[in-house]
């Protein structure tokens, strides 16, 4: 189930599903720790003897986000209950806080009781062994810890307005107790064990609108707090609920009282200023975009800042239900998602934003001058599928375009902003050392890089895409080494980039087909070109091997767009000819792959760069149009659709998704502004 908000601020990420039910907290890395692991945490409503969570299917949600932010609001409503409630959720822009407001809606002319019930299914640390959840006396709190991961729960209503004295036996004969004060903490509260024996959880002990009050309890835990409130007679009533964590009692505790002392709805409102501010420090003129379009825009460049963490890691995506297919996530960066990435978020204005993820990937490059296949948040190599034999021949575990690509995203960033003192830091450090790996991992006889993994991790030869993205690498190493003054090295890293540009025309150009090839891969002894139609032959001009309007270019896309395009309502451009990954489709000729964002985007980036007139624009503006449509209701674009149906597959939101969304309008723009201006003069 794709995630349908997102919040965070780089240190921390939480993930909440279609019914406001918070899915994942990552913490202190986003991506590393997941300490929900996917499990639910509940919400739920109790009023005039009844009680539903969330999740229950007589509620009607809408999710979203308040406008140009990264606080969601959520309009959830309950028509026998006669309850609506608008949710908006935050993480703070600073600190480890998640903050939550629901404001209720009384849609009958009685007063009545309402309490919320907030639930917490932690897995401290990625396991559920070896938890504590416990009761706080002093600040009336709960609070769940392992090791050195604390996490300090509290709620309260605004206000409670004390049932007038007409209904005061009632409400006392409903509850046994006296009608409360104005409550300016937790009204109940319990601990126990969940998913261990017949145990399945607190949130059972808030069905009946009470809890038991157990203080604490250790091993597979859980606990649920709630808020209580008055409602008058088609009244409104607020409550808040926050989390904070840390890796200590005391910085929770301190945490939980600054949001006490400040006010938790004045800091949801700050949180709000802060994106606001922060998605439109750089608006550029939009040219004709729509509304929509340029919404979507806005609220790309917000989702790809909640994946990025602040010591530089670029996650692809956060997503845990995909674990259910493969035991593993997207929780990694990978260097190739996070060069393209940085390099529209730097094409953004957000220099700043991605000079972390350089300096990420010059603590990771290997001693031999290339990066893994890819890393763990914390800088840490992840789990990888490529061996270090292939064919009974030692071979490195890598796909060389990520180590590549790399570069050729610093000298972008450079040439956007002109910041020298970035790149001269990094120039012995990471320029020259992936340089140099690039040139010595060298196919002498083709002219082109030895074999690695292809993009998309799946298979081992010399690929178009690689080959065209060392070009780019070694062309930016020698622009660098240039504005240095290492005349030497400039141009040895330009003479390696034509002899790669060599190879290319020479061994990945198909003449009978009049298109390049996807790549080389070894048949009895020798090399044979894999014509397979794939998307990403495209790097072949985006990384400047070939211009766009190139005749054997021109050939290329063309041909590829006739193979890879979905044949349905839905449509969009595949992947390559018999994508197998999430497939739906047998009959390749409908359907050779899933229609994937980021491949459709491409084919629209080529459209622009080769658009000769305002008219030549209107498919790529399509093209954009589809992918806002094709976004969820919140806005979360997904890695991939279902050809028929529409439907998100695989994780959601893929960061990459979004940063070619991103990219794809800022070029449409730019190539708007200088055909309109030509046709105006």
């Amino acid at each position: 189930m794709p995630r349908y908000l997102v919040v965070g601020n780089g240190k921390m990420l939480v993930n909440l599903d279609q019914h406001a039910y918070i899915r994942d907290i990552y913490y202190p890395y986003v991506g590393q720790l997941n300490h929900v692991g996917g499990h639910k945490c509940r919400l739920g409503v109790w009023v005039d003897h009844q009680f539903s969570w969330l999740d229950e299917p007589e509620w009607s949600i809408s999710m979203g986000y308040r406008n140009e932010s990264l606080v969601t609001k959520v309009e959830a409503h309950h028509p026998a209950l006669q309850l609506s409630l608008t949710i908006e959720d935050a993480v703070h822009q600073r600190d480890p806080i998640f903050l939550r407001k629901v404001r209720i809606k009384n849609h009958t002319s009685i007063e009545r009781e309402v309490r919320l019930f907030f639930h917490q299914d932690l897995v401290i640390n990625e396991t559920e062994v070896g938890d504590t959840a416990a009761y706080y006396p002093d600040q009336r709190t709960v609070f769940h810890y392992k090791k050195d991961h604390y996490f300090m729960f509290n709620a309260c209503a605004e206000s409670a307005t004390k049932p007038n004295s007409n209904n005061d036996q009632n409400f006392e004969h409903v509850t046994g107790r006296e009608p409360p004060p104005a409550l300016d903490s937790i009204y109940e509260f319990t601990t126990g064990i969940k998913r261990f024996h017949q145990a399945e959880g607190t949130w059972r002990d808030a069905e009946d609108g009470r809890l038991m009050g157990n203080a604490i309890a250790q091993g597979s835990v859980d606990s649920t707090i709630s808020s209580r409130s008055y409602l008058s007679p088609n009244g409104l009533s607020t409550h808040f609920y926050w989390f904070a964590a840390g890796t200590h009692l005391d910085d929770v505790k301190k945490l939980n009282q600054y949001v006490r002392e400040s006010g938790p709805g004045r800091l949801i409102d700050r949180v709000n200023t802060y994106w606001r501010r922060w998605v439109n420090k750089n608006n550029p003129d939009f040219a004709n975009l729509d509304e929509a379009l340029i919404q979507s825009y806005k609220q790309s460049l917000l989702i790809v800042r909640t994946q990025t963490d602040a010591e530089g890691a670029i996650i692809a995506a956060n997503d845990t239900d995909i674990m259910q297919f493969n035991r593993d996530h997207y929780s990694y960066m990978w260097p190739r998602d996070g060069a393209l990435v940085a390099k529209a978020m730097s094409s953004a204005g957000y220099h700043g934003m991605i000079e972390p993820f350089f300096r990420f990937c010059t603590r990771a490059l290997s001693s031999e001058g290339y990066l893994y296949h890819k890393y763990n948040p914390d800088g840490t190599v992840g789990s990888s599928w490529h061996p270090y034999v292939h064919d009974g021949r030692s071979q490195l575990p890598i796909q060389e375009d990520e180590t590549a690509l790399v570069l050729h995203a610093l000298w972008h960033d450079y040439s956007e902003h002109g910041d020298i003192e970035r790149p001269q830091s990094l120039y012995q450090s990471l320029i020259r050392q992936a340089a140099g790996f690039l040139l010595r991992y060298t196919d002498t006889q083709l002219n082109l890089p030895q074999p690695s993994y292809d993009l998309w991790e799946e298979r081992y030869g010399i690929f178009t895409f690689t080959a065209s993205a060392v070009y780019g690498g070694l062309t930016a190493a020698s622009q660098f080494a240039q504005l240095f003054g290492d005349d030497e090295r400039a141009e040895r890293y330009l003479k390696g980039a034509e002899r790669i540009k060599s190879g290319i025309l020479t061994h990945l150009w198909n003449e009978e087909e009049k298109r390049f090839a996807r790549g080389l891969y070894r048949k009895e002894g020798r090399w044979v070109q894999d014509m397979t139609p794939e998307s990403s032959i495209f790097g072949i001009y985006e990384f400047g091997v070939l211009p766009p309007e190139d005749p054997k270019v021109r050939s290329t896309m063309s041909k590829l767009r006739n193979s890879l395009t979905i044949r349905t309502s839905v449509g969009g451009i595949a992947r390559y000819w018999q994508d197998y990954y999430f497939q739906r489709c047998s009959d390749m000729n409908i359907a050779p792959g899933n229609p994937w964002i980021i491949c459709t985007l491409w084919f629209a980036a080529y459209e622009i760069a080769i658009a000769e007139n305002v008219v030549d624009l209107q498919q790529p503006l399509e093209t954009l149009r589809w992918t806002v449509r094709h976004a969820l209701p919140s806005g979360m674009l997904p890695e991939q659709l279902d050809p028929f149906t529409g439907a998100p597959l695989s994780v959601a939101p893929l960061t990459w998704s979004h940063a070619t969304y991103v990219d794809t309008v800022l070029k449409y723009v730019k190539r708007y502004k200088e055909l309109d201006s030509a046709t105006s003069m």
